[in-house]
């Protein structure tokens, strides 16, 4: 058993944690399916990412004309993303609200996002590998 001088120092440094804001998701279109994203899912994703500080986009598929293809949940993309991607349907939009500790932290990314920035991406999910789009009649 721990005494109150090890477990009291213990939970005060867990405490910034337990007030940690996580990934806010907006649900942007209502989108029903029978296979939604899972950890591990290969999957095809166009986005718009803004500063949540003044609304700057610094990056968006949509300019490029396609969507990033990565596997979700496996650490390719910044926490916000693996976590706030998971159980979407093809065609769905959301809005993802990240603050620094799920996006690049105390790191700088170049001159467009600056160290400890809260990130807005707008996603589309546009595919998921091995996965067909359902039609209402399928479902």
């Amino acid at each position: 058993m721990l005494s109150k001088s090890t477990l009291l120092p213990l939970l005060f440094s867990l405490l910034p944690l337990a007030f940690a804001a996580g990934v806010e998701t907006e649900y942007l279109n209502n989108v029903e399916c029978t296979r939604k994203t899972q950890k591990g899912d290969k999957i095809d994703v166009h986005y718009r990412g803004t500063l949540a500080s003044n609304g700057k986009e610094f990056d968006a598929s949509y300019n490029r004309g396609t969507p990033l293809t990565f596997t979700v949940g496996n650490g390719m993309v910044i926490k916000g993303w693996d976590e706030g991607l998971l159980d979407m349907c093809i065609g769905e939009k959301r809005k993802l609200t990240i603050p620094p500790e799920f996006g690049y932290g105390d790191r700088a990314m170049g001159d467009m996002i600056p160290a400890g920035s809260t990130l807005i991406f707008e996603t589309e999910l546009m595919g998921i590998a091995g996965v067909q789009k359902e039609t209402k009649d399928e479902l």
